[in-house]
């Protein structure tokens, strides 16, 4: 406990509002994949897939790439204030976000409010690593990152028991960002440099932009970051594909039976129809499965080299990930999550200690900055997969389409999706549930795993030769030294 008094107010404060815009954002950002895709009678949209990886990919990729200016606009106009402005633009779209329904209006609405998220984000771990001295870092990140990880947990549990009213998820999440007003009473602005004061805003971002120009000299650095791309592709499908994955063919009645039986309270707050879980309850395991092991995970790889850490993680991950596309059975499924969830403790939080090391003393900060680059091309790469991809592969709406045009079937316009599907079913004497199974046979949507696999292979296999080419320059080095 006494090194726990070694933190400031604003320090426990900044965690308690980042633990709160944890849980508003994945209150909503767990349940969007569905919510764009999924059925009218349900409170969906019924945009295709590849308008959700658009608005997905582009959306949330900006959402990383926007924080190098933000932060500057802080620097300069004031950590409180951005929060305020931050918080004001998260409410405000959450209001209006349910009222848009047209998808360039939901596209526009999701890039404003990834605005909010990114005038947010840079401000928190810099007050973190502001309001900690070298001796107390270290625990005071590791508690900021359970913060994120509660956070991320408890929003998609709380927002799914609104499910069925989807418009009160986004009202939910809006509320949830307004208590950030009241903690805002207690922080306390956190010291700034003068120069960062008085430099205008359109110079500070013209060192912005000269500071990328560098970066992008360093070839290795460089390389090592498209790399880790790859990573970030595959990781963004467990909010971008799998909800709707399991949505679409996942049977979920096993797990929903047990529950029914021995937590009536899960079966009956997390279900969308009898027999049937929600699919976002399902993903948010792996925050579940962070929260309990990743303590554990960080002791078993803390004497790995952040890049042999990295490796093993990325190939965890990579099974992991392809292992949720590859069956019908739900526990197999929350099997390949936990595997998943291994890779991501392994490996992620690795990738920022990697550059801190390789980062040239005098460019530290410049260098972690930019780590923002691969999460902002991964994003982009990501709704690719999952928009067009899964679309060509996958999506259930698409193959049912073509089975219906191959049986020659004549089904009216004007039903909602799940209302289709069912017709669909009845024309040919089969349950929804019976009709779903004879389409996996037939059509393969799992083929999605090989490009789960494939993409999160070559990124492995590249950071290994990246690995073995560093060390082939480490004995060269010391020769000619």
């Amino acid at each position: 406990m006494s090194i726990l008094s070694k933190f400031p107010r604003t320090f426990w404060v900044a965690n308690t509002i980042e633990l709160l815009e944890r849980w508003a954002w994945y209150g909503f950002f767990m349940l969007l994949a569905n919510y764009l895709t999924g059925s009218s009678d349900m409170g969906g949209l019924e945009f295709s897939q590849s308008q959700k990886g658009l608005i997905m990919g582009v959306g949330t990729g900006i959402l990383y790439f926007l924080p190098v200016l933000t932060g500057a606009i802080a620097d300069r106009y004031g950590y409180r204030k951005v929060l305020a402005l931050a918080f004001a633009i998260y409410a405000t779209a959450f209001a209006f976000f349910p009222q848009v329904s047209s998808f360039p209006a939901v596209f526009a609405m999701y890039i404003y409010l990834a605005l909010g998220a990114a005038l947010f984000k840079p401000i928190i771990s810099a007050t973190v690593a502001k309001t900690t001295r070298p001796e107390t870092s270290s625990i005071g990140f590791g508690i900021f990152y359970m913060m994120v990880n509660i956070g991320a947990f408890l929003g998609p549990l709380v927002t799914l028991l609104f499910k069925g009213q989807s418009h009160l998820i986004f009202y939910v999440s809006g509320g949830i960002v307004l208590l950030n007003f009241i903690l805002l009473i207690f922080y306390r602005e956190p010291e700034r440099s003068e120069v960062k004061r008085e430099t205008s805003l359109l110079r500070s971002f013209g060192e912005i932009f000269r500071n990328m120009a560098s970066i992008f000299k360093d070839s290795g650095f460089l390389v090592f970051l498209l790399i880790v791309a790859g990573f970030w592709a595959m990781y963004y499908q467990l909010f971008f594909t799998l909800p709707v994955f399991i949505s679409q063919w996942v049977d979920t009645g096993v797990l929903y039976h047990f529950f029914d039986v021995r937590l009536p309270f899960v079966s009956a707050a997390y279900s969308p129809a009898p027999g049937v879980l929600d699919a976002e309850f399902i993903t948010n395991m792996d925050a579940l499965f962070i929260i309990i092991f990743q303590i554990m995970v960080s002791a078993l790889v803390m004497r790995l080299k952040p890049l042999h850490a990295m490796v093993a993680g990325f190939l965890v991950c990579t099974v992991g990930m392809s292992l949720t596309l590859l069956s019908q059975n739900v526990l197999f499924t929350i099997v390949a999550i936990f595997v998943f969830s291994l890779g991501e403790m392994a490996g992620s939080p690795k990738v920022t200690e990697y550059i801190g090391r390789i980062a040239p003393k005098d460019k530290k900060a410049l260098y972690m900055g930019y780590s923002f680059i691969p999460v902002f091309v991964g994003n982009f790469l990501a709704g690719f997969i999952s928009g067009s991809v899964y679309q060509t592969m996958s999506d259930k709406v698409t193959i049912t389409e073509k089975f219906i045009a191959e049986k020659g079937l004549l089904i009216g316009d004007g039903l909602s999706t799940n209302a289709r599907f069912e017709e669909v079913a009845r024309r040919v004497g089969l349950s929804p549930q019976e009709l779903t199974n004879a389409l996996w046979d037939a059509y393969h949507p799992s083929g999605l795993w090989i490009v789960m696999l494939s993409v999160g292979l070559v990124a492995t296999l590249c950071l290994f030769i990246y690995d073995r080419a560093n060390a082939a320059k480490k004995p060269k080095a010391m020769k000619a030294a």
